[in-house]
């Protein structure tokens, strides 16, 4: 199927490349079908779009390529959620906020974005008990810096 996106275009996608985020992603908790895009090939950044509205789509990125040490627990309600049955079925992001120049651009460790790839399901949760990830933390300031 052919779905139109935020920031690529027009793509082709396959059922199999839907997540359901269940509750949706705080701010736009109506819209729960998203597709995993890559900007480009060996990029740590991609695209979450909506499948259900064009104009809802995120940059993301993998925090673990920026910030070597971050690390965080998941609470038992999202590994119930999330349907987690093995630690490698799941991919972690963080939402990017692009900015100009892009060196300031920031991204969000607070609130990642947790997907389990077997089941197709995703969830965007708060970190909380002690983890202190900033909101905004500036890209450039970030150690291992894929730019």
């Amino acid at each position: 199927m052919q779905i139109y996106t935020k920031f690529l275009g027009p793509v082709d996608i396959t059922e199999e490349q839907i997540i359901i985020f269940e509750k949706g992603i705080p701010g736009f908790e109506d819209i729960t079908k998203y597709v995993l895009l890559p900007i480009q090939p060996e990029s740590p950044f991609a695209t979450l779009q909506s499948i259900e509205q064009q104009e809802v789509g995120f940059i993301v990125s993998i925090p673990f390529e920026f910030k070597q040490d971050y690390a965080f627990d998941l609470a038992e309600e999202d590994i119930e959620e999330l349907q987690v049955t093995a630690d490698n079925d799941l991919l972690t992001y963080s939402i990017v906020t692009l900015k100009d120049p892009f060196e300031t651009s920031t991204i969000n460790l607070l609130a990642p974005i947790i997907i389990n790839t077997v089941k197709k399901l995703g969830k965007q949760i708060v970190l909380q008990d002690g983890e202190s990830y900033p909101l905004r933390f500036q890209l450039n300031a970030m150690e291992g810096s894929a730019k």
